[in-house]
């Protein structure tokens, strides 16, 4: 069961100075199922680390929550659809609604709305600062960071209010979020309830959240709320503190926060693999499929030295025997010496006039087409033992084709006096016993 665990933390007391281990936390243990396991308030980390430990849980999701005033709200007008392209425009279409150098500011990006994306601006030095201090929790792996105010549960076309002691933290129905003193509130209602001159005068629905002690304490405030009259305030009781409210909304997705731990903040490398039970079977798979590949090309290589060894052997034997043919190679010595051994069988050692317009007149019909290859005239030296054809084609490559024939079958086939002409090639082809 997967168990998410809500911390927020206390302002430092007087005189603790800066340590950390000297906070105290209120916190709140979630099941999957959205009840509360446990919970705690003024506790220190170890405290909490603890009940993790005795409960047998780990690997628990940690959220944090800052103060909302730490983090500013901010709306991002991006046309762009690719998330490369908008972090990339992220930080100048911001740079106008951030009092601070930009460089020096964290951007989260949330959610897109027709007014644009929301998006969250926290100074770099104070993110790392709070990534640290949530970071490294025995029992925990940390899965967001949060303003605390943007938790709040939405009031659709309103504001949402929860009194915290003498702060107050307040959420609208477009994600942005504010932190201040209570006693502001009269004249923070007052802002909302003087409409701009587009505006159709409505009321705006307020819903108040506190403790019944925080509501009578509070009275003078609660009375300025809806003293303007264009406010619709509706005050709901809380049980226990604020920080449960904060989480029953996340868990029940009654808000729409912006987690802080993205792009040089990101904790997503500490999230575990799926992969990780079965990284051990896919370590032997990949050895194994080292081995069997380095087994296969060592046989590859193996077996294509003996097959060189081998060309090597037959042209040695052939070089012997024909030591003025250069034109023989390994690749067709077996066709030359076939085309040999025809010839030889035929004619014998020369090649008659009967023999040569034999196989001239073989290549001639496998290479000619209707009308592509005409032999003009044709002559023959028996002192010689040469056939001089005078061959006419429609292109060179097909007087090419036709020696090249005659070469594969043993032959001495020479074209020359080749003449381009604008109906095709005409030259003369010599063909010889080889």
């Amino acid at each position: 069961m997967s168990y998410r665990l809500y911390v927020r933390p206390l302002p430092l007391s007087a005189g603790s100075g800066e340590d950390p281990e000297a906070l105290l936390y209120n916190w709140v243990l979630y099941d999957a199922g959205g009840d509360a396991q446990a919970q705690g308030s003024r506790d220190l980390r170890s405290t909490v680390e603890q009940t993790l430990s005795q409960n047998g849980l780990d690997d628990v999701l940690l959220a944090g929550l800052i103060p909302g005033d730490e983090a500013l709200f901010c709306v991002a007008d991006i046309p762009a659809k690719q998330s490369r392209f908008i972090n990339q425009a992220l930080p100048y279409a911001v740079e106008e609604q951030i009092a601070q150098d930009i460089d020096s500011v964290h951007l989260a990006l949330g959610l897109h709305t027709q007014e644009g994306f929301r998006v969250a601006a926290i100074d770099r030095g104070r993110m790392a600062e709070w990534l640290e201090l949530f970071s490294g929790w025995l029992h925990t792996r940390l899965d967001a960071i949060y303003p605390d105010a943007a938790l709040l549960p939405v009031t659709e076309g309103g504001w949402s209010i929860c009194l915290d002691g003498d702060n107050a933290m307040m959420v609208s129905d477009r994600g942005e979020w504010l932190s201040m003193q209570s006693a502001n509130l009269g004249m923070f209602a007052h802002t909302l309830a003087a409409p701009s001159s587009e505006d159709v005068v409505v009321e705006v629905p307020v819903v108040v959240y506190g403790t019944e002690t925080e509501f009578e304490e509070q009275q003078a405030v609660l009375g300025e709320l809806m003293a303007p009259g264009r406010l619709s305030v509706r005050q709901e009781s809380l049980a226990l503190m604020p920080l449960e409210l904060l989480a029953h909304a996340h868990h029940n997705h009654l808000c729409r926060p912006i987690n802080l731990c993205q792009r040089d903040f990101s904790v997503s490398s500490g999230k575990a693999s799926p992969l990780k039970p079965w990284k051990p079977l896919i370590a032997v798979a990949a050895l194994w499929f080292v081995v069997q590949v380095t087994l296969e090309a060592g046989m590859g290589f193996y077996y294509q030295k003996q097959a060189d060894e081998l060309r090597q052997q037959a042209m040695s034997v052939y070089r012997a025997s024909f030591p003025g043919d250069s034109r023989t190679h390994a690749g067709n010595v077996r066709r030359v010496v076939e085309g040999q051994l025809r010839m030889a069988g035929s004619d014998g050692p020369d090649a008659s006039f009967v023999t040569l317009m034999k196989y001239t007149g073989q290549q001639y019909s496998q290479v000619a087409n209707t009308g592509s290859v005409t032999f003009n005239s044709i002559n023959y030296s028996q002192s010689r033992g040469e056939l001089v054809v005078d061959v006419r084609a429609e292109s060179y490559d097909r007087l090419s084709a036709l020696r090249n024939g005659l070469a594969g079958q043993g032959l001495d086939a020479k074209i020359g006096s080749v003449v381009n002409e604008s109906s095709g090639a005409r030259g003369r082809l010599t063909v010889s016993g080889g």
